[in-house]
């Protein structure tokens, strides 16, 4: 039987591996419990692999080879497969996040990146690198608007966004650029393209305080969290870690404005930004 071939980094390359890594698998009879007991993760990791929603990082690949037999395959791909134009910290969840059939998120201070304009994207990359040259922007711009393009299809994903009002309020750039975000949001919500609500600062307190969360349910692999720091990330697959974070953000969602409230109250900040009347 012919060995694998080297993957083309342009074509689907995590899919590629995954499927390639799903037929050694099969092919040696294991099951995906079975190759995770080898290498101390679970099977349903094995299976986001599987799926290209993990990456196979370049430790795991020389052991893929080791226990699969494939002639160093996995170690040869590994860094074709892993390059990335997002930051290290982000780049995993990024790419599940391209093949989620719903995404979930909380925002508790900037919106969303599937959700910005180009205006608003510069303006925040712009305020948190001063020094940065126009092309270095230019790029982080350019990434941020093409995963916006997951909103192109008219139904999949599911993207339903919970904003404190801080999002709202807080001003990223000048007011027009401030009024022109949020009615890009309406315009959504309107074309009922996502689902949008607003947790007032009358809700209080609530457990999500601390930082953003993403929620992302895929069609062959296990749900997954993502937590986002300064400078940080974490993407979490444990079973009752992410059924804990779901209640959370379930809570969230609860203690927030209704859908049309929500769409009611973006649509009057929006208005005061144009009209310069915009206050904390």
């Amino acid at each position: 039987m012919p060995g694998p071939k080297n993957l083309d980094p342009s074509s689907s390359p995590r899919a590629l591996l995954g499927a390639e890594l799903r037929h050694s698998r099969e092919a040696t009879g294991l099951s995906q419990d079975e190759l995770g007991q080898s290498l101390f993760v679970s099977g349903s990791f094995i299976g986001q692999l599987e799926a290209g929603t993990r990456r196979v990082q370049p430790d795991m690949a020389s052991k893929l080879d080791e226990i699969l037999g494939t002639n160093g395959f996995f170690e040869r791909n590994c860094k074709a497969v892993n390059r990335s134009k997002y930051p290290d910290h982000f780049a995993e969840a990024a790419e599940a996040e391209a093949v989620a059939r719903a995404i979930r998120e909380y925002a508790p201070s900037l919106i969303p990146g599937l959700l910005q304009t180009e205006r608003y994207a510069r303006a925040m990359f712009r305020a948190g690198r001063p020094t940065a040259t126009e092309d270095v922007i230019d790029q982080l711009v350019s990434a941020r608007l093409e995963r916006a393009h997951l909103l192109d299809d008219p139904t999949t994903p599911l993207l339903w966004a919970i904003l404190d009002e801080a999002v709202l309020r807080r001003r990223v750039g000048a007011a027009t650029v401030m009024a022109e975000a949020l009615r890009h949001i309406a315009t959504l919500a309107r074309k009922h393209r996502v689902i949008v609500q607003v947790l007032p600062f009358s809700a209080g307190g609530h457990m999500a305080m601390e930082g953003p969360l993403k929620l992302m349910t895929c069609a062959d692999a296990p749900p997954l969290a993502y937590l986002q720091g300064l400078g940080t990330g974490r993407l979490e697959d444990d079973p009752a870690t992410v059924a804990d974070y779901e209640l959370t953000y379930n809570l969230l969602g609860a203690n927030a404005l209704a859908p049309q409230e929500s769409l009611a109250l973006i649509e009057s900040v929006a208005q005061d930004y144009e009209h310069g009347e915009q206050h904390p």
